[in-house]
């Protein structure tokens, strides 16, 4: 897989952009996206697990369930969750509007053939009149360029502090087949999934039901393997259009142009799951942490999980303080069966490496190096679970800091 430049952009035959309508007073940024292909895509998505969902949750599974797009519209600045059937209206005419401008004489796009995003405050009516006076100017902004992917990108930003996107080629059968992404997430997040708006483009030539085959095993490995405080979102999204202009051999079935695009796919999409991790609301680092020798890969998530999801480990992250006695503790309310006396743990980063536990019981190991390796910006917990078993995970997070009380503080104003 070679990284290439351009975002939802590089992939032959999308165009994306974004402009600022006002849905927020207090905003001066971006806040209205819009992702195009030039022909209809076969699509496929994986939504919010949490049973209070957006409108746009409600309206996009029911587009999506004919497998059929030609683009994707969303907003940043309001959630559009809880707010009963007004909400619907607008998220419905959201789609309509989009539909209606992409439609020319004698070639109607249907409404269902539009997805809907939004993302802010929750409970709060979304200014639906602000969105349909923007919708001409947003259409004006498509670009087919890196430009187009940024503009969009940062309309779907919210307490964001860094831009998540790129793009990749591989090959398929002797032809060139790109994807291209971006994504949005730095608070709410905890799978399944972590909070996030994620949009993902390839020209590939691939059927929709390979297409869902591989983007929910990309998003098993990746965006549900993130935390950052354990809140789980009513908005959480993610979407991949396929428009078939690469020309690649049709990937219909398995075989190597399936594992191909699966394993690009699935790389891609954990990379931007990092960057999502790393740009956790308040974050000073990405934590990192990884089990092995648990019976299954299931087990191993589990466990990684658990540690991850510690605010205790991850104030100590914060504080460089290498309280692994802390970690012991989260794995063992994980709910999986293992020895304690045969765990192991070493704290990684750049820094150096530092075994800090022993089968179960304390290493003797410098206090100083240690707190040198936690200071770093990127930090790994690695755990042994010393069951013999091959099954291996890794999930990743962040510190927990005073800046994220401070940003949820006054989210709202």
């Amino acid at each position: 897989m070679r990284e290439i430049s351009g975002g939802v952009c590089a992939p032959r035959g999308f165009r994306a952009g974004g402009i600022r309508c006002g849905i927020k007073a207090s905003s001066r940024k971006r806040d209205l996206a819009l992702i195009v292909s030039d022909r209809p895509c076969a699509a496929a998505g994986v939504f919010t697990t949490n049973r209070v969902q957006a409108a746009s949750v409600i309206v996009s599974r029911e587009h999506i369930a004919a497998g059929t797009l030609r683009a994707v519209i969303a907003n940043s600045g309001n959630a559009n969750a809880c707010t009963g059937e007004e909400g619907l209206q607008a998220a419905r005419r959201m789609a309509a509007l989009t539909a209606e401008r992409l439609s020319v004489p004698g070639g109607a796009v249907p409404a269902g053939q539009v997805a809907v995003a939004s993302t802010g405050v929750i409970g709060v009516p979304l200014p639906a009149g602000a969105i349909e006076r923007g919708i001409a100017g947003l259409f004006a902004a498509l670009e087919s360029s890196a430009e187009g992917h940024d503009a969009a990108l940062e309309a779907i930003m919210t307490t964001d502090t860094r831009k998540k996107g790129g793009a990749a080629e591989i090959e398929i059968g002797g032809a060139a087949v790109r994807i291209g992404g971006m994504v949005k997430g730095s608070g709410m997040i905890h799978p399944n999934m972590a909070t996030m708006l994620g949009f993902i483009t390839t020209d590939a030539d691939i059927s929709r039901g390979m297409l869902d085959r591989a983007l929910r095993r990309a998003v098993r490995r990746s965006f549900n393997r993130i935390t950052v405080d354990g809140d789980s979102s009513t908005n959480d999204t993610v979407l991949v259009l396929a428009n078939g202009e690469a020309r690649n051999p049709p990937v219909e079935t398995d075989g190597a142009g399936y594992e191909a695009f699966a394993s690009a796919l699935e790389s891609f999409c954990a990379g931007l799951a990092r960057a999502m991790a790393r740009d956790g609301e308040g974050a000073s680092r990405l934590m990192t942490v990884t089990v092995r020798g648990a019976a299954g890969e299931d087990d191993a998530e589990i466990l990684a999980k658990s540690v991850a999801s510690s605010s205790l480990v991850k104030a100590a992250c914060h504080g460089a303080d290498a309280n692994w006695g802390r970690v012991l503790c989260a794995l063992g309310y994980a709910g999986v069966p293992f020895d304690p006396g045969a765990v192991s743990v070493r704290f990684a980063s750049p820094a150096g490496t530092v075994l800090v536990c022993e089968k179960g019981g304390p290493a003797a190991f410098s206090e100083e190096d240690a707190a040198r390796v936690l200071s770093q910006e990127e930090v790994e917990i690695l755990v042994d679970i010393g069951g013999g078993g091959g099954g291996a995970a890794s999930v990743w997070g962040c510190d927990l800091t005073c800046d994220y009380v401070r940003i949820n503080g006054d989210y709202r104003s």
